[in-house]
């Protein structure tokens, strides 16, 4: 029988000048993490470079490499050296011309034992993301580790409570979502509190919907749109580790590089789920709809004639 306490490490990054850098300094992270007693350490979406989704750029897609490239061979070294599993992030080329933001994750043997594919792609203002990446097509599979099976899930796809529930469906016993998410400098300081509200908010309601505990690994600093910008994006950091009440259990800062610690039990989802039966009263036979884009008036109206 598997051990269900879990010793959880988040990666709190801050970008260097190059990939080697940025590796360097995760390499030291991640070591220090398991000296701390980490056994399962996360990093955030995309580390290796500079969020380069900020433009449209075609010569960006040299940054890009394999699955079983440079990357995921490095981190795999390093989960066996230190005997943990750890989670990383790619800019994947799956082929020419064919490209995904991609999480792999490393048993604690160095093994690549699964990955996942961004499924919800953003196109905002500064997150030009569909031009990068073509929607994950894995769909909401959790990995299964040594440690148990872990539903990565990758910073927009946040947002969606469907993603988190069919990863829960699936028999995730933890959800983690690598993320690269921060401020527009222009945006009052208000907004900025009610947005980073926001997305504590959807997350930890995610953990509870689901009882199950959830875990946010954030970049943070200031990263111009293009060199010597005064436009970009300011990495709001706060990544943070909740369990399956939602309840609080680590909170990095806003602005610094952080390895985040935390113990959590994961048979404690078990006596949450018992309190709070949500997946025992769901009303599976009520929810057809949900796979539709929008209800039009036109469409209620006609089911309702239908009864």
């Amino acid at each position: 029988m598997k051990n269900s306490q879990i010793k959880l490490a988040l990666i709190q990054h801050i970008y260097a000048d190059s990939v080697e850098q940025n590796l360097k300094n995760l390499e030291a992270q991640i070591r220090r993490a398991a000296e701390s007693g980490a056994n399962l350490i996360a990093l955030p979406e995309l580390h290796n470079n500079h969020y380069f989704c900020q433009t449209e750029n075609p010569q960006n897609f040299d940054l890009a490499e394999l699955l079983d490239g440079p990357t995921t061979s490095r981190l795999g070294v390093l989960a066996e050296q230190l005997n943990v599993v750890i989670i990383g992030s790619i800019f994947e080329k799956r082929a020419a011309g064919l490209y995904h933001n991609t999480a792999v994750v490393l048993d604690s043997n160095g093994t690549l034992v699964g990955w996942y594919r961004k499924m919800h792609i953003p196109d905002d203002p500064g997150y030009h993301e569909k031009y990068y990446f073509a929607p994950g097509d894995l769909g909401f599979n959790p990995v299964k580790t040594s440690l148990g099976k872990i539903g990565v899930l990758i910073c927009w796809d946040q947002w969606f409570p469907e993603a988190a529930r069919l990863m829960a469906l699936a028999g995730a016993e933890i959800l983690i979502y690598p993320t690269a998410i921060g401020w527009d400098r222009q945006d009052s300081d208000e907004e900025k509190e009610r947005q980073l509200d926001a997305w504590f908010m959807i997350q930890r309601a995610h953990a509870i919907a689901n009882g199950i505990p959830l875990a946010a690994v954030n970049r943070t600093g200031f990263e111009p749109e293009f060199p010597g910008a005064e436009t970009g994006i300011d990495f709001w950091g706060n990544s943070f580790i909740a369990g399956p009440q939602g309840e609080m259990l680590a909170q990095a800062s806003t602005g610094e590089c952080q390895v985040l610690l935390a113990e959590i039990d994961l048979n404690r989802s078990e006596q949450v789920r018992r309190i709070w039966p949500y997946l025992r009263d769901r009303r599976i036979d009520a929810y057809k709809e949900i796979s539709q884009r929008f209800r039009d008036q036109s469409d209620i109206s006609n089911d309702s004639g239908s009864n």
